[in-house]
């Protein structure tokens, strides 16, 4: 999240916007970059004033925000944005259908993979504005297939929506440092870490990330009362859905507060009715995230910044068969989530160098946000599809169902300049239960999926464990 303004004098006076820049996943809008500037009424005496939310701070140190401090597009009303991941990893499990379980930022091992191509742009005139970002690669199959709204009813919004990132409307009003009326397809700001690859600091993210949503579809005002601070409430189709699951739409809100560069305090918290078909069970989550640099030094030959991250989330489902934080013998078993991640990055000559670690903690019963394996481990789609059936050897989503997992990561990142960044990960995951691709793969015994699954007792081979490399090229302009 990149604090350093852009400075497009020309367009400035053309348009009363900040200069755009790819939005992330976590920060709304990227408000710090791309929001619409607010000007002061001009009195008798003083000429307009722009008002921009945490104007003059650097904070290209941020999880989860942008790096660059310019861009090389200057067209008046529109700056586009261009985003390539790839990436190659090996888990040493060796699945033999080569298949990545339990993760939204990887989806084939020992492959050269194309996860997400992401190009588009912002517009602007006047106030209105607008942002559209496409999607293509293995992120538009690997994510929207955990959305199950799509198959209440007819019309297949997982299709007509999937290639589609970000695309919103909306209106910019000149009232304290700004106020913005988007309705739309925008990102989800719960679990701190971006959608976009490019803005994070590891690149497998922990299980607080990975199992919280991505994106939302509805309508979201963001007011910025103060230099310092966001409120942002959203109305919304439900967490990480297409389309609504029953009568109720999702309720949320983010708050962001950075009183200067060093520190970045935000909440986020969500209630909604996001179990098909059951109108009576009711979800909250609370996503809450510290981030401090303690240390910047830009000047110096050896380290030159050093940062850290900490993020904690707490949720439960409640009503038509489970209780919550507690188990009843009347009201059904607990089902709740519980989770932390903390992350530190150090940076080295000149910025160009980095070398983060970390990992975190979750534990879900009854599974209701664990990323279900795929192939014929899936449990995917439910019940309310008439037309598809789930795997033979379903992963369980039944109230009661335990889940727990811990991860760990290192990584070595390389930003020869803004627009490219080489990183290399080790990793380690586990769970409580067989949750990961082991050697039999979970797709069949010859690891494809048009083998016919003998009666003789195959099962998908899940294990408890894995260590996987990870090796990424990353892309921006």
């Amino acid at each position: 999240m990149n604090r350093t303004k852009i400075a497009f004098t020309a367009l400035a006076a053309i348009m009363l916007t900040q200069p755009a820049k790819a939005q992330t996943s976590e920060e709304p809008d990227n408000s710090d970059k791309i929001q619409m500037k607010s000007v002061e009424a001009p009195s008798a005496n003083k000429t307009p004033v722009e008002k921009i939310a945490w104007d003059g701070f650097d904070l290209s140190w941020v999880n989860g925000g942008d790096r660059r401090d310019s861009t090389i597009f200057h067209i008046p009303f529109f700056t586009p944005s261009i985003l390539v991941d790839c990436n190659a990893t090996h888990s040493f499990n060796n699945p033999i259908d080569h298949t990545v379980v339990g993760s939204t930022a990887l989806a084939r091992n020992d492959e050269m993979v194309i996860s997400a191509v992401n190009f588009g742009g912002d517009f602007s005139y006047g106030n209105a504005r607008g942002r559209i970002m496409t999607q293509f690669g293995a992120r538009s199959e690997v994510v929207p297939r955990n959305d199950l709204s799509p198959y209440r009813g007819q019309y297949d919004l997982a299709d007509a929506y999937r290639y589609l990132d970000e695309a919103y409307v909306g209106y910019h009003f000149n009232k304290w440092y700004g106020i913005n009326v988007d309705f739309g397809l925008f990102m989800s700001y719960i679990g701190l870490n971006s959608y976009y690859q490019q803005e994070n600091w590891e690149y497998q993210a922990s299980f607080t990330s990975d199992n919280t949503p991505w994106f939302f579809n509805g309508i979201r005002v963001q007011i910025f009362p103060s230099k310092y601070l966001k409120i942002e409430p959203w109305i919304i189709n439900g967490w990480q859905s297409y389309g609504m699951f029953n009568s109720l739409p999702g309720l949320g809100c983010n708050i962001t507060y950075i009183p200067n560069e060093k520190i970045k305090m935000l909440t986020n918290d969500y209630y909604g009715t996001d179990a098909a078909g059951d109108l009576g069970r009711h979800r909250f989550h609370s996503d809450n995230s510290f981030l401090y640099s303690y240390y910047n030094h830009p000047k110096s030959k050896g380290i030159t910044r050093m940062a850290f991250s900490a993020t904690g989330d707490i949720g439960f489902e409640k009503g038509d068969g489970v209780n919550g934080f507690t188990s009843d013998p009347v009201k059904g078993p607990a089902q709740y989530f519980e989770s932390w991640m903390v992350y530190n990055k150090i940076w080295f000559a000149k910025n160009k160098l980095g070398v983060y670690f970390g990992g975190g903690w979750m534990t879900n019963p009854g599974r209701y946000l664990v990323l279900a394996p795929t192939g014929d481990a899936s449990p995917f789609p439910n019940p309310y599809s008439p037309t598809q059936t789930a795997g033979t050897h379903p992963f369980t989503e039944n109230p009661g169902d335990q889940f727990t997992g811990w991860d760990c990561s290192i990584g070595f990142s390389w930003t020869p300049n803004q627009s490219v960044e080489f990183k290399t990960e080790w990793v380690h995951r586990q769970s409580s239960v067989p949750y990961f691709a082991g050697p039999g793969g979970v797709t069949s015994p010859s690891g494809y999926t048009y083998t016919p699954v003998p009666t003789t007792g195959w099962v998908p081979d899940l294990t408890t464990s894995e260590n996987r490399i990870i090796i990424a090229m990353l892309f921006r302009l």
